[in-house]
């Protein structure tokens, strides 16, 4: 395609308007998507009630995504751009990569039902392509050599990603739902007797406290606590 003809079709796209007189566009598509999804979870990912919700014909989605799995890529890469909003490095690879992290797991959270769906997705979207540009370059920078930076950067994006979903499901689950796990620990593993359990009774209340949050920061502070030693270690061996 030509630059001329590829000129005319992205203004035949943007030409195009909702019912409402909104232009329609990828980046009002993904936000209706994830309200959407927040809304009424997985089952509103579909063209016809995007199209309901946008005012506009469901098939004029397919110029934008020709499948909804695309935009669940379009959705999940939102989320990655989200936690990257604003972010600036500030060269001290240790601080930047819990930002980084801090960031992405609270954005997850943001969008429960939309992370759960795509958490764990490669998208090949720019955001993502920014992410792992921007994690390489924070432990390069930090003086990780290649091959321990891309296994860091293996650890930190594979942790944050599951500990994303993991509470991200949790988060999704109706009020009840939630309160009710929340006191198997009160009324099951609190009342166990130490004749018979004796581990699980003489830290009964640590784990009340403990499991009532999530694990992720103490996580990644252990992982870039042994990311860390590992530097050092190799520096140490480096000949000078």
């Amino acid at each position: 395609m030509t630059d001329r003809s590829e000129r005319q079709a992205t203004a035949g796209v943007r030409r195009r308007r909702t019912k409402q007189g909104t232009m329609l566009s990828e980046a009002l598509i993904v936000e209706t998507a994830l309200r959407l999804i927040r809304q009424h979870g997985a089952e509103a990912l579909t063209v016809r009630r995007l199209g309901a919700a946008l005012g506009s014909d469901p098939s004029a989605l397919y110029r934008y995504f020709p499948s909804t799995d695309g935009l669940l890529l379009a959705v999940a890469d939102e989320l990655i751009g989200q936690s990257y909003a604003g972010w600036v490095p500030t060269g001290d690879w240790r601080a930047d990569l819990r930002e980084l992290g801090l960031r992405m797991h609270a954005a997850y959270q943001e969008h429960p039902q939309a992370a759960a769906l795509a958490a764990h997705r490669v998208t090949g979207r720019p955001h993502e392509v920014h992410a792992v540009e921007s994690i390489l370059g924070v432990l390069r920078r930090g003086g990780f050599a290649d091959q321990e930076a891309v296994r860091i950067y293996h650890l930190f994006v594979d942790t944050g990603l599951a500990f994303a979903a993991q509470d991200a499901s949790t988060a999704a689950l109706p009020p009840e739902a939630r309160e009710a796990e929340r006191q198997v620990w009160r009324r099951t593993y609190a009342v166990l007797p130490a004749a018979t359990h004796p581990n699980i009774a003489a830290t009964a209340r640590l784990l009340q406290t403990e499991m009532d949050h999530s694990a992720y920061a103490q996580s990644l502070d252990l992982l870039l606590e042994t990311a860390a030693r590992r530097l050092a270690a190799a520096d140490s061996e480096r000949p000078t």
